[in-house]
């Protein structure tokens, strides 16, 4: 991580589209090896604010979900080439939320109701953000959405992630972290947004702590790499924030790895439940902001094991 890397451009909050599209006209051209800073907006778009309530999930314009900002031009990008995106930076905002969204996410036909939690934590310190009375989560800043423009024409919904990135909801690209990104179109045409201060794999739910923050990366090439998905390195361990006072593990078997994952985290619910006193929903949104799927078997057939780890760190 370059703490001290002065970006050379700023792309404003405005400077953001909804959809991939490589007729987009970029909002910069860069040369390789160019450091950036983003002024990302949370997937709502601004459309939750820290005075939203309930009602405000309901009334959610899906066609401003996922803005990302750019996209930047690369000079010299070409396709097969290899975009290198190196994390450096992000300058959280100290506000987020978490909302169930009917019709989205894991346990979607069990939660049909809106649900919303607004979140508020320091910005500086970047300690862990009280869950009400429930629970601390341990912040980690990322991008949820971070990718280039694909070869097919047209505009093509962000939501669902791509070979080319996108949508990827890895909590792991975060600062630190270089991404490579397969090259589809002359120039790259990068973008990025959906930031997250935290959340667990899987984002179970399907919203993690979206929260609005400013993002600085650097972007460069590598020639002919002809990568086929993205790949990415981090800097170091990737779990130790949440390892501290271990986890409560359930399980879903069964040769349906969704349903078993349904299972895992349905089965955490009814156990944080019991024991701590949430309502089911809260228990799910706040399953998706710190708690992790794992593919813990695959081979043993005809039933695959999928674990769902949950911190108890964040229960002290």
């Amino acid at each position: 991580m370059c703490s001290n890397c002065k970006a050379a451009y700023t792309i404003h909050a405005a400077q953001h589209h909804f959809g991939w599209d490589n007729s987009n006209a970029p909002a910069e051209t860069v040369a390789p090896g160019t450091v950036l800073e983003f002024e990302c907006l949370d997937s709502s778009a601004g459309q939750l604010t820290p005075e939203s309530t309930v009602a405000d999930v309901s009334t959610l314009d899906f066609g401003k979900i996922n803005p990302v900002n750019g996209p930047i031009y690369v000079d010299g990008a070409e396709p097969g080439d290899a975009l290198v995106v190196k994390i450096h930076e992000f300058k959280p905002s100290g506000f987020g939320w978490t909302a169930n969204i009917p019709g989205f996410g894991l346990l979607a036909d069990q939660f049909k109701d809106p649900a919303l939690h607004i979140w508020s934590y320091d910005k500086d310190k970047l300690g862990t953000s009280a869950f009400a009375p429930f629970g601390k989560v341990p912040l980690k800043p990322f991008a949820g959405t971070i990718g280039v423009a694909p070869a097919e024409a047209g505009l093509h919904s962000i939501v669902p992630p791509r070979r080319v990135g996108g949508n990827l909801d890895i909590r792991d690209l975060a600062a630190g972290t270089t991404l490579y990104l397969p090259v589809e179109v002359a120039g790259a045409l990068f973008s990025i947004g959906d930031t997250h201060a935290a959340q667990g794999d899987g984002e179970v739910c399907g919203t993690a702590i979206e929260s609005p923050m400013n993002t600085v990366v650097e972007l460069d090439l590598i020639k002919g790499a002809n990568l086929k998905m993205p790949r990415f390195e981090t800097p170091g361990p990737v779990t130790r924030h949440l390892d501290e006072m271990g986890y409560e593990v359930t399980t879903g078997i069964g040769s349906d790895l969704f349903e078993g994952a349904q299972a895992a985290v349905s089965n955490m619910i009814d156990l944080l439940c019991a024991r701590h006193g949430y309502s089911a929903v809260d228990a799910y949104m706040l399953c998706s902001v710190c708690g992790d799927l794992r593919i813990s078997e695959i081979v043993d057939m005809p039933n695959w094991v999928v674990s769902f780890y949950f911190p108890k760190v964040v229960l002290q």
